[in-house]
């Protein structure tokens, strides 16, 4: 795997900001600002806010996150708070209690077009 690794045992307050992939299988509260992948494993926990190219739940978020291209809610995922994001899935088992704002998606379309 690349990127970072939150463990099991860690528990992190404050901001998280990152070029990276990260795999959150912790505890996170506070905020995570990310360019790329944000994956909560299914014993991860985030109380956070949460802004990412992509958002990937297995385990549980309670807060509003903006991904850029897609969340993923796994099977047995906990997501309390609104989304903003160009795609979403949903798998049967996962529970989600919020608002969902669909956005276009930015950057490769829009440019296409213009040339």
């Amino acid at each position: 795997m690349d990127g970072t690794l939150i463990g099991e045992t860690m528990k992190i307050k404050g901001e998280v900001t990152s070029k990276e992939t990260l795999q959150l299988n912790g505890e996170l509260e506070g905020q995570v600002e990310l360019d790329s992948r944000l994956t909560i494993g299914p014993k991860g926990k985030a109380s956070a806010n949460i802004k990412a190219k992509e958002v990937d739940i297995a385990g549980s978020v309670q807060g509003n996150i903006d991904a850029a291209e897609r969340i993923v809610l796994r099977k047995g995922a906990n997501l309390v708070g609104d989304v903003r994001t160009a795609g979403i899935v949903i798998e049967d088992g996962a529970y989600f209690k919020g608002g969902v704002d669909i956005a276009k998606p930015s950057g490769s379309e829009a440019s296409a077009k213009k040339s």
